[in-house]
């Protein structure tokens, strides 16, 4: 399977799950949906993310997830459902409340979706 290929198949599993957000009562808009590797490289330095970031091969987005009231979810138990859905979506989909540090502490990271490299 190509990068391109694989783009396209994340990008028809994220509008599936954009689908399933609204289905489910709640909303959402964009975070960070791609990210430079200059942008990626200042994120690593400060400890707020990694180097080789798939959000700059176009294979994550970050969700901001919102009541129907308006109300921004902010903690990582609050996307669980939408992370399930995610992952069961495809094989190769992790969200990030899921993520486990190499080091052994749970990296939270609720608002992440992504899709592993092919």
């Amino acid at each position: 399977m190509t990068l391109l290929e694989h783009q396209k198949t994340f990008a028809l599993n994220v509008s599936a799950l954009i689908k399933f957000i609204f289905d489910c009562g709640y909303f959402c808009t964009f975070g960070e949906a791609m990210r430079t590797p200059e942008q990626a490289e200042i994120y690593a330095k400060e400890g707020k993310g990694v180097r080789n970031s798939l959000h700059c091969k176009r294979l994550a987005v970050d969700l901001n997830i919102f009541k129907k009231d308006g109300t921004f979810l902010q903690e990582a138990k609050d996307y669980e459902q939408f992370g399930i859905f995610w992952e069961k979506l495809h094989g190769m989909n992790r969200w990030g409340g899921f993520f486990v540090s190499k080091y052994g502490g749970k990296i939270i990271d609720g608002n992440h979706f992504d899709m592993l490299e092919p």
